[in-house]
């Protein structure tokens, strides 16, 4: 190698040790290579690293004279206005919530509300408007909830780690199955995809007696997976429910129908369209039949039509549809 090439080799070599001691340099002054944020502690701790921290329960609420957000309740005790802090408080809500709903509410019953429903007791004079918290951009898991639940209860009122973590209150237990379908689903919202699931599923799909019938019943699909679900939205054709198979239908007068079979006998074949409507052919009238195994009538573009944040709720929604537990346990 020439004199020339060896000085050309040697320059580049120490422009890329230049590179890489300038990029640890700015890596070490922003703060170091960022890290997956460890486990939060299911206690008052870890609620209280939560609500200061990724929560963001700050940015509207104060905790006493910690804080200066007024858009929501102080959660301390804090002049005239909350001569109570939360954990006290919370005992008082419980009995109006009990009143109203006709459901046995506990303290801890409504801090996990106040957290999962927010809309479902809003106090006087405060808008409804508080965030989803198990939702984007804030996302918290369900043990962050729980976290933060603790660290609610511990302001002026009695901690029972038990009924908020190991031994929940079946009213606990069913906002938990919410936040936890929601972690499960990469974070949707249940009330906001139920919303989306009536907007464009309703119509072809059952679910707990209501419903269409051109696509398979979907109660209790939640046990199935979210990957299952995932997969039955965005590539629908990749595994087909028995019985909804889907049918091109050509008559002697050369009209070709595509659809589900819904409905057969000696003298007649009913098809079910995607659009829902019924289509009855007089098997005389038949010039072919064919079943295809492997195409749904389900569109397959939803994920197109769909926004992430529709497809997100809806998952979360879909997840959350559990089989009903029958006499004994059994499903």
């Amino acid at each position: 190698m020439s004199k020339s090439n060896w000085q050309v080799f040697g320059f580049l070599v120490a422009m890329v040790f230049l590179y890489n001691w300038i990029g640890y340099t700015i890596t070490g002054l922003s703060g170091g290579v960022k890290k997956g944020a460890a486990a939060v502690e299911v206690g008052p701790e870890g609620g209280e690293t939560v609500y200061w921290g990724k929560g963001r329960c700050y940015t509207c609420h104060a905790m006493g004279g910690q804080g200066s957000a007024v858009r929501g309740p102080n959660h301390g005790q804090f002049g005239e206005k909350f001569p109570q802090a939360m954990g006290a408080r919370a005992v008082a809500r419980a009995e109006e919530r009990t009143a109203k709903t006709g459901t046995a509410y506990t303290a801890t019953d409504y801090l996990v509300e106040s957290l999962s429903d927010p809309g479902a007791y809003v106090v006087d004079g405060y808008k409804n408007e508080m965030a989803v918290v198990y939702a984007p951009p804030i996302s918290l898991s369900l043990d962050d909830v729980k976290a933060v639940v603790a660290y609610l209860a511990v302001q002026g009122g009695d901690l029972d780690m038990e009924v908020i973590d190991t031994n929940p209150s079946e009213v606990t237990r069913k906002f938990y199955a919410k936040i936890a379908a929601a972690s499960a689903a990469g974070g949707g919202d249940p009330g906001a995809g139920e919303i989306v699931y009536e907007d464009n599923c309703l119509d072809c799909h059952a679910l707990n007696g209501e419903g269409g019938n051109i696509g398979p019943d979907l109660s209790g699909i939640g046990a199935k997976g979210a990957k299952y679900i995932s997969d039955a939205i965005l590539n629908p054709s990749k595994a087909i429910t028995p019985d909804f198979e889907t049918y091109e239908v050509v008559d002697n007068d050369g009209k070709k129908i595509i659809g589900i079979k819904t409905a057969e006998d000696a003298a007649m074949v009913t098809i079910t369209k995607a659009s829902g409507e019924e289509v009855e052919i007089a098997r005389a009238d038949l010039k072919s039949m064919i079943k295809d195994d492997n195409k749904s009538i389900m569109p397959e573009d939803l994920n197109e039509a769909m926004t992430v944040k529709d497809f997100q709720d809806v998952m979360a929604y879909m997840v959350m549809q559990k089989p009903e537990q029958k006499e004994g346990g059994e499903k």
